[in-house]
């Protein structure tokens, strides 16, 4: 005999689609952007043009009322989430997974001289997810450590994507390498495919939804790619 209507009522509830929203937003611009220095790990503070793009981006992304932020344990991007945080009463929780790609040698190095010292390898990088810099990671090592993070705010938040604001966004705050990676992964696209992705320009955020029922791996869909605030300056590549 079939179940009565209490475990129907669960059965269409297990069934019915849930679509969480997740912003990735870069950082505001530093000096080394604005000097076209190679950041990669080290740890570098905004510029008072930053600051103005971290506040406009909150402006922005505090309308949304996310659920939660995340942030690159760096301090460019943390001081980009405190903006947000400030604005909607949320805490900022780091995650050392969000930092930026170790770009091993060529930390610190202008392109110029990363183009003088190994000509043509800075093109490689940006056509090659596979391929790191000397002593660096590559991209798809990035998703690697990335994208795990994910799959463990969904457990942490069975809500998301349910009850009073389903549109509520979780907001990780990161870095332009590491968004691109992530969102390739995310979307599952083959890794050839994965430099099709522009430059992000600082507090510039990328919106991907994912599709799917309570209980199951959501599938993630491309709303946004390089949507930003007033103040944000074109990428620099």
């Amino acid at each position: 005999m079939s179940g009565g209507p209490d475990t129907h009522d669960t059965a269409v509830e297990r069934l019915t689609p849930v679509v969480r929203r997740l912003i990735l937003l870069r950082h505001g611009q530093t000096e080394y952007n604005a000097t076209s220095r190679m950041q990669g790990q080290l740890d570098t503070d905004l510029s008072d043009l930053g600051v103005r793009q971290a506040h406009s981006a909150a402006v922005a992304l505090a309308k949304r009322r996310p659920k939660a932020i995340w942030s690159s344990d760096l301090k460019r991007a943390r001081d980009t989430a405190e903006a947000l945080a400030q604005r909607t009463g949320l805490t900022v929780r780091t995650d050392v997974r969000l930092r930026e790609t170790h770009l091993g040698e060529w930390q610190g190095m202008t392109h110029h001289e990363v183009d003088a010292a190994m000509p043509g390898a800075r093109v490689v990088w940006r056509d090659d997810a596979t391929w790191p810099p000397p002593g660096g990671e590559s991209r798809v090592d990035v998703a690697k450590r990335s994208t795990p993070l994910v799959d463990e705010l969904i457990e942490m938040f069975p809500d998301w994507g349910v009850g009073d604001n389903p549109e509520a966004p979780v907001v990780l705050v990161a870095h332009g390498g590491v968004i691109a990676a992530m969102t390739a992964a995310l979307l599952g696209l083959p890794v050839d495919n994965w430099p099709v992705f522009g430059g992000l320009a600082n507090t510039s955020w990328v919106q991907l939804s994912g599709h799917g029922v309570p209980g199951a791996a959501p599938r993630w869909r491309l709303d946004v790619w390089n949507a930003s605030a007033e103040d944000a300056d074109p990428a620099v590549q």
